[in-house]
């Protein structure tokens, strides 16, 4: 079954995770099929996005809810437009990667045509850290998951990224609005804003002292469990998927809840084989 897919992401200011997310979803789907909308007309498209498709907009100074407010709200108008030539439109943040298990053997692109979900579709979310006591500064000539074991299992990351008909999601990608949340047994949603503790300081660097010394005085939430935590195996994953099908916040229904559960996992040693 022949399904077109698109991918849409947002950024500014993140060529590292752009530049990665362009390889992943550009093998994935067709260089043709990616859409990166720069916010900002002074940012500069990574090198090997030749062949996507470039948007530019103006980027305007707004808080954090605003921000985030608008930026979903192009990123669902432009989805919307896709759907006129596309079937599938998947749309996140430049680091995060929508992965299907190697152990089905098949492409993303060939898993999500078979897919049966009515509008949309979330993987489990991993949040990818650093385990400070056991794995150096990351290579950034290298995968990621090469370098890194373990993951928080975290609802913020069970996204609803895929769409399968136009409809709007809400800020973040965290809901799509008027949709039921499916998981699906073998999407997993990878997310690598913790990848590095390095990484982290030098934005912190670029967004002032403040950033700098909440960083250094309580740390990166993730990368403390991960590093802290026991490390569990795979059928942890399978029962934290089975949590989240089931229970929802009371005060967002639309979204997969955990009763407040931390589980640091061991990364399944196949993701490698994504590439990421």
């Amino acid at each position: 079954m022949t399904k077109k897919i698109a991918a849409i992401t947002m950024a500014r200011n993140d060529e590292f995770f752009l530049s990665r997310w362009v390889k992943y979803y550009g093998h994935e789907l067709g260089q043709k099929n990616l859409y990166i909308i720069l916010d900002g007309t002074d940012q500069t498209p990574p090198k090997n996005a030749k062949g996507a498709n470039i948007i530019k907009m103006p980027h305007t100074d707004m808080n954090r809810a605003a921000g985030d407010k608008y930026r979903i709200g192009q990123v669902s108008d432009l989805a919307a437009k896709l759907f006129k030539k596309y079937d599938i439109v998947i749309g996140c943040d430049c680091d995060e990667f929508l992965i299907v298990d190697p152990k089905t053997k098949k492409s993303l692109s060939q898993y999500l045509a078979e897919s049966k979900y009515r509008t949309t579709v979330s993987g489990l979310g991993l949040d990818i850290g650093q385990d400070i006591n056991h794995e150096k500064k990351l290579d950034q000539k290298k995968p990621m998951l090469a370098q890194r074991g373990r993951a928080l299992l975290s609802t913020r990351y069970t996204k609803p990224v895929v769409l399968f008909r136009p409809a709007r999601w809400g800020s973040g990608f965290h809901s799509v609005h008027g949709a039921n949340f499916h998981i699906d047994k073998n999407l997993y949603l990878l997310h690598f804003g913790a990848v590095d503790m390095e990484m982290l300081l030098t934005k912190a660097i670029k967004r002032g002292p403040d950033w700098v010394n909440h960083l250094r005085r309580r740390g990166n939430g993730t990368i403390n469990l991960v590093t802290k935590k026991c490390a569990h195996g795979e059928i942890y994953i399978k029962i934290a998927r089975g949590i989240q099908r089931i229970f929802r916040p009371i005060y967002a229904l639309d979204k997969p809840g955990m009763l407040g559960i931390k589980w640091v996992v061991k990364i399944p040693s196949r993701f490698k084989k994504t590439g990421v």
